[in-house]
């Protein structure tokens, strides 16, 4: 029975597009830092694939950027596969690095390709900021909780996107972690070997 044909949703396992497709059919693509105008630019070809019918091919291509940012990006694609009827891959090539990671682990195992020559970047979340402590002993304090806290959530968002990547694959979200702890490349071939990815395309 032709499922697609009946409208019934495909389930996003058995959609494999071609390898032409993927490489040169993108109908998003994310090249450069993840930013704001990223996100703005992500919606808006969203929208257009969504009102098209279309499948999402993404094409990403980042030295990372802003981390929330990503995870909003990220949010919109699991939206867009549980919701939409419609399908999605992702092809990260050359560079995948940090917050592209986020929006790579959105997409499940089976439909994530990289090419290559393709290198992913996984590393613990980076805070660059300053506590400025001045006044009454009780508001310091308060401070310094408050600082606390965001530290606390930051680590288990961090954690709860380890183990989306991880998902399927030969790692524990422990192990990727002791990784990410130092800056950890994972090269196209290491990744399909640790099974984080469908497959590598060439």
């Amino acid at each position: 029975m032709d499922t697609k044909a009946a409208g019934v949703p495909t389930p996003a396992s058995s959609y494999i597009p071609q390898c032409d497709q993927l490489l040169f059919q993108p109908n998003i693509s994310i090249n450069g830092l993840i930013t704001d105008e990223t996100l703005s630019f992500f919606l808006d070809r969203l929208g257009k694939v969504r009102s098209a019918g279309e499948d999402m091919i993404m094409e990403l291509n980042t030295n990372g950027g802003d981390a929330d940012v990503a995870r909003r990006i990220a949010l919109e694609v699991r939206l867009f596969l549980r919701h939409s009827g419609l399908k999605g891959c992702c092809v990260g090539k050359t560079k995948v690095y940090s917050a592209g990671v986020t929006i790579l682990a959105a997409f499940p195992k089976m439909c994530r390709f990289l090419s290559d020559d393709a290198v992913l970047l996984i590393h613990e979340r980076r805070i660059d900021d300053n506590i400025a402590l001045k006044g009454p002993l009780k508001s310091c304090i308060q401070i310094v909780k408050e600082q606390l806290a965001l530290l606390e959530t930051a680590e288990r968002l961090e954690m709860e996107g380890f183990r989306e990547l991880v998902e399927g694959s030969s790692l524990t979200t422990e192990e990727l972690y002791d990784r990410a702890t130092e800056n950890c490349y994972i090269h196209a071939e290491e990744a399909l070997q640790a099974g984080l990815i469908a497959e590598v395309l060439r």
